[in-house]
């Protein structure tokens, strides 16, 4: 279930990359399946015709970005979350997991872009573990294998992008 309440924090560069792949995707991205589509269903018989099937899949897949894509933007802040050491989606966390320090981004690969930094799923395990602490709690999490992982939270600050 999604919490359809809470807002996504996006950096503008990362606000006006997804802006822009909607767009491209409703506009020539559709028109491009489109006309694939119908030339692959002149070329005749559709059950044996690898062109079409490969279009329509390809069609489906486009669709179900453009929907993700509209979700995602549809409840968005612009800018970072407060530097407030709480954390957050949209912050950039330093943490002792399980006696390693890691250090991430409680988001999406979205907000990331092209940076290589490691992201942690707000939904995930560690993600609503940590989601609303603050620097120096302590908590844990409940690994796939049942491992209760501890986690202490040495840092948050905002994704600068």
């Amino acid at each position: 279930m999604t919490d359809t309440t809470a807002a996504t924090w996006l950096t503008q560069e990362a606000y006006d990359r997804l802006t822009a792949e909607l767009a491209r995707l409703e506009g020539e991205g559709r028109a491009e399946v489109t006309s694939r589509i119908a030339a692959a269903r002149d070329e005749g018989d559709l059950k044996e015709n690898g062109g079409y099937h490969a279009a329509r899949e390809e069609q489906a897949k486009q669709e179900a970005r453009i929907r993700e894509l509209k979700e995602k933007l549809r409840n968005v802040q612009i800018g970072t979350p407060p530097d407030d050491g709480v954390v957050e989606p949209g912050m950039v966390v330093t943490a002792v997991v399980a006696g390693d320090e890691m250090v991430f981004l409680l988001g999406s690969r979205e907000i990331a872009g092209t940076s290589d930094i490691e992201v942690f799923s707000p939904t995930s395990p560690l993600g609503e573990a940590i989601n609303g602490c603050k620097i120096g709690d302590s908590t844990s999490y409940t690994a796939p294998n049942g491992r209760e992982i501890p986690v202490e939270i040495t840092d948050a600050k905002p994704f600068a992008g």
